[in-house]
């Protein structure tokens, strides 16, 4: 017993988790990670599925590919349930985990914000099965509309498109969408295209609050000339799959409502001993341990760190992964009887978002300028590409890019979901 190896169990195979995974494949220690799916998820290029830019495979990567040479690191495919701290083990629904530290990187789920109707009638996107029901949804929509050739009124429901949320995820979809009907428009010969209509709804005065406001305004403009109706300051407060209710009192008739208005951490974290915001994401501390804990740590978008910070830190990539790396250090050192540990300090690699065909933003700091158009679009593609697992999807997606901007052709415009 006293040559057993310390073990190392991670929650979650996003960023923050695998590159934890990678770090401690390194070290004389156990690691197991643990994940509903067997896959690790690009969640940034989701919506690029969901309109049929890019397929399944090519942002999804197989978990157990990354490890095939560390034999210290195992996969454990089953969904995380809670932590008993006091009994050291991880709760799934396949049994319990022992451990000697505990990472939680679970991520984040879609947050309705307590509107019932709006959960079980709209699409959220942040899973890969969400995008995939949105993509077979869409072109559905096209389809049946098609058939509609008698009511005026249906036919305009099933092609209007909202998209609720003004972040980089609901710029993102918006775009995609106005893009996919014009790839449309060319093989449907009888449909009025002038029945079809995108929006874009946020609850603020302004889109992307990250950005500066002249980026915030070129978005917009640009938006608008791909035909999609921007309402800046427009809450949502009921949809009941036919009709999307507005605070101001005003109505939305449509068949798809995409939402991507906010996050909150998966449920099982408030299960984790742990005290929790109003997100339901775990506090931590500077040291990104668990409040009151000093064998759990949580870093991501399920872990709230508000240190130095008006806010807690954003929910993107570049905070996981950087935590993962104190994290790793942190842990480390416990193992080995140290207790200075590394205090978190998140370095702002700046925030960019993506409109369109060779259309997006990037805004200012330190390391890059502020760019707009076709070479915020390259910088944008770039940063994706490199942050893309294995060569192979580098290889397909870069070339897909490329004929998409090209051509526009968009051949995933599969539909999957029909029944035999």
């Amino acid at each position: 017993m006293a040559d057993k190896k310390p073990r190392i169990v991670i929650v979650g195979a996003g960023f923050g988790g695998v590159k934890l995974a990678k770090l401690f494949a390194k070290d004389d220690v156990e690691v197991i990670l643990v994940d509903r799916h067997n896959f690790h998820l690009f969640q940034p290029l989701l919506y690029q599925v969901s309109t049929a830019v890019l397929s399944t495979d090519e942002i999804a990567y197989p978990i157990r590919t990354f490890f095939r040479k560390n034999k210290n690191v195992e996969f454990f495919m089953a969904k995380a349930q809670g932590v008993d701290q006091e009994r050291k083990v991880l709760l799934t629904n396949h049994g319990e985990i022992a451990y000697d530290y505990l990472i939680l990187a679970a991520g984040a789920t879609t947050n309705f914000f307590g509107m019932e109707n709006v959960e079980k009638n709209s699409f959220g996107m942040k899973t890969l099965q969400e995008a995939i029901h949105i993509r077979n949804h869409v072109l559905h929509m096209f389809e049946r509309a098609n058939k509609h050739v008698d009511n005026e009124e249906e036919r305009r429901r099933m092609l209007s498109f909202v998209v609720v949320g003004g972040g980089p995820t609901g710029i993102e979809e918006a775009g995609a969408i106005s893009e996919l009907i014009g790839i449309q428009k060319k093989e449907y010969h009888h449909l009025d295209f002038n029945e079809v209509s995108v929006s874009l709804i946020e609850a603020t005065d302004n889109v992307l609050p990250m950005m500066a406001p002249n980026l915030r305004d070129h978005t917009v403009k640009v938006l608008e000339r791909k035909g999609v109706n921007v309402m800046l300051n427009t809450q949502v407060v009921d949809y009941d799959g036919n009709t999307l209710k507005l605070k101001d009192g005003r109505e939305i008739p449509t068949r798809t409502v995409i939402w991507a208005a906010g996050v909150k951490a998966v449920p099982f974290i408030a299960n984790c001993g742990g005290e929790v915001d109003r997100a339901g994401r775990v506090i931590v501390n500077e040291k990104l341990q668990v409040n009151g804990s000093e064998t759990v740590f949580a870093i991501g978008d399920c872990a709230n760190f508000q240190h130095g910070t008006e806010r807690p830190l954003p929910t993107v990539a570049p905070v996981a992964t950087q935590q993962a790396q104190v994290a790793h250090d942190n842990i480390m050192k416990l193992i080995h009887g140290q207790q200075d540990l590394a205090t978190f300090q998140y370095k702002d690699l700046g925030a960019m978002a993506t409109i369109g065909r060779g259309e997006a933003v990037v805004n200012k700091t330190s390391m890059n300028p502020q760019l707009t158009g076709f070479i915020a679009w390259c910088a944008w593609m770039f940063v994706h590409l490199i942050r893309l697992a294995g060569a192979h999807t580098n290889l397909t997606v870069a070339i897909k890019w490329m004929w998409n901007l090209l051509s526009g052709t968009r051949l995933g415009r599969i539909i999957t979901n029909i029944q035999l």
